[in-house]
């Protein structure tokens, strides 16, 4: 079949085509917008994403140094615990009232009270904290400002409210004056 197109009808037919041009033109414009839009909303989703991970993963560090350091500070409360358990003791037995006659034991350093204790082993075991021998402790006849360390026994007279010394011959360790 032949048909005969005029220039009317041909130049209807350009104006449809340039028509679907512009229309194919501003669709394509559309979905390039629409993909761009994807595209750029992808690379910011990711990038959230990998942030996140990054954030997670530093938490997740920060949690494990918390949950070592938090052991490390429990472990030094059980120990805190136990030395204040101690010390409350020890403060408890030296603020008992001393009954009449009861008989003490002054260490002294160099001559200068340093602590009492209630009997001369009690007195010799802290020495050895501070580094003097257990054993060895011997008579001493020098003055108590030449000897190192020194055990004058004491007893509590409660007529007077004070210690009084007892006359029993000062000890000090084997090697004194160090």
């Amino acid at each position: 079949m032949i048909r005969i197109v005029t220039r009317t009808r041909l130049a209807a037919l350009q104006r449809e085509a340039d028509r679907a041009r512009a229309q194919a033109r501003e669709v394509q414009g559309q979905a390039d917008a629409a993909y761009a839009c994807h595209v750029r909303a992808a690379w910011n989703l990711t990038a959230e994403a990998e942030a996140a991970e990054r954030a997670a993963e530093t938490a997740r560090t920060q949690a494990e140094d918390l949950a070592q350091a938090l052991e490390r500070l429990q472990e030094e409360l059980v120990q805190t615990q136990g030395t204040v358990a101690e010390q409350a003791a020890r403060i408890e037995e030296l603020s008992a009232p001393a009954p009449a006659g009861a008989s003490m034991v002054l260490l002294l350093h160099y001559s200068r009270p340093h602590s009492i204790h209630p009997d001369k082993p009690a007195a010799y075991a802290y020495a050895a904290t501070l580094g003097v021998p257990m054993n060895g402790w011997v008579s001493d006849e020098r003055p108590a400002a030449e000897a190192w360390w020194r055990c004058e026994p004491f007893i509590y007279d409660a007529a007077a409210d004070h210690f009084r010394s007892v006359s029993a011959p000062s000890v000090e360790p084997v090697g004194g004056a160090g």
